[in-house]
């Protein structure tokens, strides 16, 4: 499974299958087999805070990626994010991006 369909379900899915398929993605993609299950979580509950504007062909903006890496970012040792974490976090909400 990759990324882009996921994005392409988004529209189409409810929001529980939305979480499913991200959460198969995470840990059955080879890029994203660093990221353990509390990292997964962060990153369907990122995800689905925009659904609604991904929905309706909005996407998450710049700013509120960069907002959401640097509350990440500020958080990384209390969420135990390593670097490769937060990259692959980022990569993934800047697919979403419009």
């Amino acid at each position: 499974m990759e990324l882009k369909n996921v994005l392409n379900n988004v529209k189409a899915q409810p929001q529980y299958k939305v979480g499913r398929q991200l959460n198969d993605l995470t840990r059955q993609n080879y890029r994203y087999k660093n990221l353990n299950s509390q990292n997964r979580g962060l990153i369907k509950d990122l995800i689905g805070k925009h659904t609604d504007n991904i929905r309706k062909g909005r996407g998450i903006s710049s700013d509120t990626i960069r907002r959401e890496s640097y509350k990440l970012y500020q958080n990384r040792e209390k969420l135990g994010l390593t670097p490769n974490d937060l990259k692959d976090v980022k990569e993934i909400l800047n697919t979403f991006k419009k």
